[in-house]
């Protein structure tokens, strides 16, 4: 219990208390600094503790400190916010959300972006080698991926401008305003303390900082065009949304879970034995409507061995890496994680509330995407959310728009 009142329905109690990066809109605090997210509120971190660390305008400095220190910070945290002596020094640390301006939680390193949802690659298989098998045969060997645009990774609520690029045509190719702009629903794992050596499956925790959501924009018809045969590359580069909250891994004990059955059996180094999925249930809206509801618990590669594989060939991490488990997708159509699987390419366009239809995102187009999380008293937790506008293509070079 807290001597601070929270709603019942909170998602931001004590069984949460993610990290962020906030500064005030008006007057003090004026430089970004750290602080957790109680309720509709934030602590100061800097103030309440007095660690520099915490004065930091990122996270990194404190996530490279280590899984220790990660618990002793928390349980530090707690104390402060259920202690009755403590009451001063957390009113005068305490912010409430509407009256600060939430920045990027972490420096970003590298970005690797992951295809570890069966339900997804099936499905795009099936969409784009229609009469062939949907997967290919490495799939199941190893999880997918391919590293994506650190420079261009934004904070929710950054509107997004629509991408241009080379788009397919009938004899050429042409330049313009891609056409089939479509968001995907994802989740996120910052490293916080690095590695210059392969990871193994059971060193995730020691290494993996938080959680957190993901939106990794895609332009369809560009990524189309371009991807013969290489991966993604403009089609996903130009902007990748994340959400400002990191929920820290001890947060989320509870929302451990065993990963779907794998067949075949995984190469060693990918072999997990423990729970090591997260049973996550993410929400996406599309103009305030709900379009889907993924549920994280069906990926097929669990988040750490995900990091095993990133690590194999003797790849280096750093603290503020980070990568994420590609569009998260479940095994019916409301769980689809994104409009190239919701519209089935187009040919079944998602019908909204307003009389429109949508096979792909529009002009003046908001996605917000939220998740939840299993709590130990049987409450949940939240992630926050990660909100994006569209905007209408910048003026730029091209034969047609």
């Amino acid at each position: 219990m807290t001597w601070l009142e929270l709603p019942p329905d909170s998602r931001f109690g004590l069984a949460n208390l993610p990290y962020g990066v906030f500064s005030g809109h008006d007057g003090y605090p004026s430089a970004p600094r750290v602080g957790v997210r109680f309720g509709d509120s934030v602590l100061d971190l800097l103030s309440a503790l007095a660690d520099p660390v915490f004065g930091e305008p990122s996270l990194n400095a404190f996530m490279a400190r280590g899984r220790g220190q990660w618990s002793e910070a928390r349980a530090t945290i707690t104390e402060l916010l259920t202690a009755e002596r403590h009451r001063a020094t957390v009113e005068a640390a305490l912010y409430p959300l509407s009256e600060v301006r939430l920045h990027l939680p972490f420096e970003v390193g590298d970005y690797v972006d992951f295809y570890a949802s069966e339900h997804h690659a099936t499905n795009v298989g099936r969409l784009f080698r229609p009469g062939a098998e949907p997967l290919t045969p490495n799939w199941k060997y190893q999880p997918i991926g391919y590293h994506g645009r650190s420079g261009t990774v934004m904070v929710s609520g950054t509107p997004v401008s629509r991408p241009r690029g080379q788009l397919p045509g009938a004899f050429a190719p042409t330049v313009g305003a891609s056409q089939q702009l479509d968001f995907e629903a994802e989740v996120g794992f910052v490293v916080g303390v690095g590695s210059s050596a392969p990871l193994s499956v059971g060193e995730f925790a020691d290494h993996v900082f938080g959680v957190f959501l993901v939106n990794d924009w895609s332009a369809r018809d560009i990524q189309s065009w371009e991807s013969r045969p290489l991966g993604p590359f403009l089609s996903k580069s130009f902007a990748t949304s994340i959400s400002p909250w990191i929920v820290p891994l001890e947060a989320l004990e509870h929302a451990r879970v065993g990963s779907p059955p794998q067949y075949p059996k995984p190469l060693p180094y990918l072999a997990d034995a423990g729970s090591s999925g997260l049973d996550l249930q993410l929400e996406v809206r599309l103009n305030g409507q709900v379009v889907s509801r993924p549920p994280f618990a069906t990926m097929y590669w669990s988040p750490a061995q995900m990091l095993a594989h990133m690590t194999v060939n003797g790849a280096s991490t750093r603290t503020g890496d980070f990568y994420a488990s590609g569009t998260v997708s479940g095994p019916d159509r409301e769980q689809r994680g994104c409009l190239l699987e919701l519209s089935w390419g187009g040919a079944e366009p998602l019908a909204l509330a307003d009389g429109s239809e949508r096979s792909f995102l529009e002009d003046g187009d908001e996605v917000a995407i939220t998740a939840t999380a299993p709590a130990a008293d049987g409450t949940r937790i939240g992630f926050g959310a990660i909100t994006g506008r569209i905007l209408p293509a910048a003026a730029g070079p091209g034969r047609a728009d």
